[in-house]
């Protein structure tokens, strides 16, 4: 038996070249990945002396040879290929241990020059792990350090790696040379082409586009759905081949069913609202979804209040939905939430004494998902950098709605000024319309949600419904601050508010009416700030 060892990460080789040669493998290796090994006692054949050839060309050409790949693609049960191997002195290389030069990691850094990008790209490695692959029937080939535990076990167990096995290597390794192939394509095509100079340095962010001349999206599947959105429709699950900390794809269930689309597209919904209110909000945030649009959103000192104003809002549209807390639960807000139906319960955490109580419904799944540390990028928040609609053999993509605002962004054009507290409420109902599908409509108080029109084809009738879950939860919209998600074409919208009670309203502007809808605000006597920025969301 002999392998063939060249890795760039070399986490795990030696351990991992030790066993081989213990089960009496040959080891042949490249440039550091050999020294390495040498440097370990290990005895290892260079490649250069196997090719009959030096590396050469700083290393750009060291295994691109018959020797090399003759030995990889000859098919063990063809009499022709082993006779050629047995002509021309090939011997078969049956394991392969490759990874391949860090041109992910290189153009993530700050400051990286084109120059940079282009010697971390990997010629070499990828063409030995295709061969390897395509002959998988014979060869193993081994791209990642987590295989190479497995890998060892079976052959010391067994003698040889199963079918099954080389396989499951084989995809993995082709996979790996899509994204390693993907993440170039991404890059490259992300750049101007570069004029004049040979060594022409692009840093990190200049003359690159956001959206490069070619997508390639690299996902990874977690798992097969129940169905779709409708039971006659097949789904799965995919993560991003790197996800953000905090994202809904690194949540641990602790109990529960599986979960189902519907349950995953709500979950991420709320817990996307949820984690969107941090300690200067207040010190928790409930977030209850019902078909994608938050129907109850509240702050309360403790996760048990913070769940009942959120509750109140809407008591018939929480029933069976979906409840994210930007806080851990303890054994008296699981009380208070296990008396609903729950579909699904995310926070980043949860006492013993509420898992107990939650154990009693094991039908509730319940997620734990650790916040995200925070950062200047949109990956350190746990948020996706762009956001992606399929459409008729098409994509739309755009960068994410992550504008925030602050009381500093606040234009007051009336002549009625909010008070401090107004304020804190208009904000609030800004943080939940954002979250709420167009047309959106907030009333808010208190820092709660006391009535949430979504989803119409008119403002208006988005107001009256608004209106009308607050009526039927029993709550007054007298004193209410509103959020309104885009502006107001006419005041039609804003007499509807102001007559359900509004006190103070916040919108984006922008109107060619805005005078007009500014002049009844004043008519009415309530305090009305612009943001100048829209949240459509469709």
């Amino acid at each position: 038996m002999r392998a063939l060892l060249s890795v760039s990460d070399k986490a795990g080789v030696v351990d991992l070249a030790r066993g081989l040669a213990a089960l009496g493998c040959e080891l042949v290796s490249t440039g550091g990945t050999a020294k390495l090994l040498a440097d370990a006692g290990l005895a290892v054949r260079e490649v250069a002396e196997l090719t009959g050839f030096p590396e050469m060309l700083d290393g750009r050409v060291k295994t691109l040879h018959p020797m090399v790949h003759g030995g990889l693609l000859a098919r063990r049960d063809l009499p022709a290929h082993r006779a050629a191997l047995a002509e021309h002195g090939i011997g078969t290389i049956d394991v392969l241990v490759v990874n391949l030069y860090p041109f992910e990691a290189t153009v993530a850094r700050p400051g990286c020059t084109l120059e940079d990008a282009i010697e971390n790209i990997d010629i070499g490695g990828p063409a030995m792990v295709r061969s390897a692959a395509k002959n998988w029937r014979d060869v193993a080939v081994l791209t990642d350090p987590a295989q190479y535990g497995p890998v060892l076990e079976e052959l010391r167990g067994q003698g040889a790696v199963s079918m099954a096995t080389r396989f499951r290597l084989a995809v993995a390794a082709f996979d790996r040379i899509s994204q390693y192939d993907g993440a170039i394509s991404d890059y490259l095509s992300s750049l101007e082409p570069p004029e004049g100079a040979p060594a022409a340095t692009v840093p990190d962010g200049s003359r690159r586009s956001e959206f490069p001349g070619q997508s390639n999206g690299r996902f990874v599947k977690l798992q097969d759905l129940r169905y779709g959105e409708n039971p006659h429709q097949r789904a799965a699950l995919y993560r991003d081949l790197h996800p953000a900390p905090g994202s809904l794809v690194s949540a641990r269930q602790l109990q529960g069913k599986e979960l189902s689309y519907n349950n995953l597209a709500d979950a991420d919904a709320a817990w996307e609202c949820a984690k969107g209110f941090g300690p200067a909000d207040g010190p928790v945030a409930c977030v209850i979804v019902k078909h994608a649009n938050p129907c109850g959103v509240a702050l309360g000192a403790d996760a048990a209040e913070a769940y009942a104003k959120a509750f109140k809002t809407d008591p018939t549209s929480a029933f069976g939905g979906i409840i994210a807390l930007n806080a851990p639960v303890d054994a008296a807000a699981a009380q208070a939430i296990a008396r609903q139906f729950v579909e699904v319960l995310i926070a980043p955490a949860f006492s013993d004494e509420a898992l107990a109580v939650f154990r009693a419904k094991p039908n509730t799944r319940v997620l734990q998902i650790d916040l995200p540390p925070g950062g200047d990028t949109p990956w350190a928040q746990g948020r996706n950098a762009h956001d992606v609609k399929r459409i008729g053999s098409g994509l739309l993509i755009q960068t994410a709605d992550l504008r925030e605002v602050t009381r500093a962004d606040l234009r007051v054009v009336t002549k009625r000024q909010p008070s401090p507290a107004e304020f804190d409420d208009l904000l609030f109902a800004w943080k939940v319309a954002k979250h709420v599908k167009s047309n959106a409509i907030v009333f808010c108080g208190g820092g709660m949600t006391l009535g949430v029109g979504a989803g119409q084809m008119s403002r208006i009738d988005s107001a009256r419904i608004a209106s009308i879950k607050a009526a039927n939860a029993g709550l007054s919209l007298a004193g209410s601050a509103v959020a309104s998600d885009a502006f107001f074409p006419f005041r039609d919208g804003l007499d509807v508010v102001v007559e359900a009670g509004a006190r103070c309203v916040i919108q984006p502007g922008g109107s060619v009416r805005d005078d007009e809808v500014i002049a009844a605000a004043d008519e009415h006597g309530i305090a009305m700030v612009l943001t100048g920025v829209r949240h459509f969301r469709h």
